[in-house]
């Protein structure tokens, strides 16, 4: 399916299958993300109707990132050994339930199992899609897949949380987590009937068990920087994210009723920019793409988390600067590491990435629970330490990619 001897040098087209694959992928990167980004904003609602603090909200948060590091781990050995599209529906029937259980707690603790459970299953997903990614598309093709996928964020931004937050405030917050569920069992059906088995990985060699083929991948010399850079990339998310309604509502005094309209917004500029950041990565080079993410991210980190009491419009256009500055970074770089494993190791390799992403996420989490604290009048305190953490996690990952690209040669294309 890499073969393109019949088109013009320079230029790889998509074909009409891997065009419907991308589709069906992007689906369903729409609700895992939904799933995952929608419990932050609505922690202005969960608190106070658990009666917990931002201590143990940050736990909830990163519950879902260290179980779905333990699965990854625990599902490396045998990410290779299967047919891509039955493991994804596996995980995916997983992932359902456990967003239902979230959609049914009453408390803390049941929130708590059921982030636990949801993470386990839907933390190994984007490993898989990364697999199924790197299979079927030719690197030079990456930037664009990864463009359209990460759409997806965009996607939750624009149709997801605004519902979420509307069916939250008109009945409770258990309403956005029924909704996932019921999109997510639409895609489960496409996947089972369109989506053709990825298996080509199957006849090539590997070790005799899980733990051996494993332990070759942990091992790889030329993964281990790749190992470090995924787990630094997490930590800007991590720790903004899980208090980015608190710290809008509290610290810059933006109505609860407008937050909706930050997220549709934001939404709407970045679901136009993820295409077009793939679209870069692959003419112009991952790495210079990677570089002008993270100078626009560091920018603007350090201005929003010093900020105070902020009109409406100002906050919309920072947000979006700010996920100019993400995208501009995660799409390069998820699309410049696929090339590092063998196909032999993708699927071990990319779950290890994931797991590593996941647990060095959720550890961030937890200090930003602790970096912050909330005062008598309901706003975060020290939020501006997040930005210098943030700032530092960048400037390391940007070395590691450095080392990376100088790896990796690449060939600019006509897109």
């Amino acid at each position: 399916m890499n073969q393109h001897s019949d088109v013009k040098p320079g230029k790889i087209p998509f074909t009409g299958y891997q065009k419907l694959v991308v589709a069906i992928l992007a689906f369903l990167q729409f609700t895992i993300i939904l799933d995952f980004m929608v419990l932050s904003p609505l922690g202005a609602l969960v608190m106070p109707a658990l009666k917990i603090g931002p201590q143990q909200f940050g736990m909830v948060v990163s519950a879902y990132a260290f179980s779905a590091g333990a699965s990854g781990i625990l599902a490396a050995g045998y990410a290779d050994r299967f047919d891509r599209k039955r493991l994804l529906l596996f995980f995916y029937v997983g992932f359902v339930l456990g967003t239902a259980l979230c959609g049914l707690a009453q408390n803390f603790e049941m929130l708590l199992f059921a982030r636990i459970v949801t993470g386990i299953f839907g933390g190994v997903i984007g490993s898989i899609v990364l697999a199924v990614t790197t299979d079927l598309f030719a690197l030079e093709m990456r930037g664009r897949v990864m463009g359209v996928i990460q759409t997806a964020f965009a996607a939750s931004q624009i149709l997801g949380l605004p519902l979420a937050l509307y069916l939250s405030t008109l009945w409770d917050w258990h309403a956005p987590f029924v909704l996932i569920v019921v999109v997510s069992a639409a895609v489960g059906i496409l996947i089972a009937f369109y989506m053709r088995p990825v298996d080509m990985h199957l006849g090539q060699k590997q070790e005799r068990g899980p733990f051996a083929h494993l332990r070759a991948t942990v091992t790889e010399p030329r993964h281990l920087l790749a190992f470090c850079t995924v787990a630094l990339l997490a930590t800007g998310g991590y720790m903004l994210m899980p208090f980015g309604s608190a710290f809008t509502v509290n610290n810059l005094k933006i109505d609860l009723e407008h937050l909706p309209t930050i997220y549709l917004v934001t939404g709407l500029f970045t679901i136009l920019i993820g295409p077009l950041v793939g679209r870069a990565s692959d003419r112009f080079g991952k790495f210079n793409v990677f570089l002008a993410g993270i100078v626009v991210s560091i920018a603007t980190v350090l201005f929003y988390t010093n900020l105070g009491p902020t009109p409406l419009f100002e906050v919309v256009v920072i947000n979006v600067v700010l996920f100019v500055g993400i995208f501009s970074r995660m799409i390069p770089a998820q699309a410049l590491m696929t090339a590092i494993p063998e196909p032999s190791k993708r699927g071990a390799f990319n779950a290890v990435s994931a797991s590593l992403q996941q647990v060095s996420g959720g550890v961030a989490a937890v200090i930003a629970g602790s970096l912050v604290a909330e005062g008598a009048d309901g706003r975060l305190e020290h939020f501006p330490r997040l930005g210098y953490v943030v700032v530092g996690a960048s400037l390391i990952t940007l070395f590691f990619m450095y080392k990376i690209h100088r790896a990796i040669p690449e060939k600019p294309v006509q897109v």
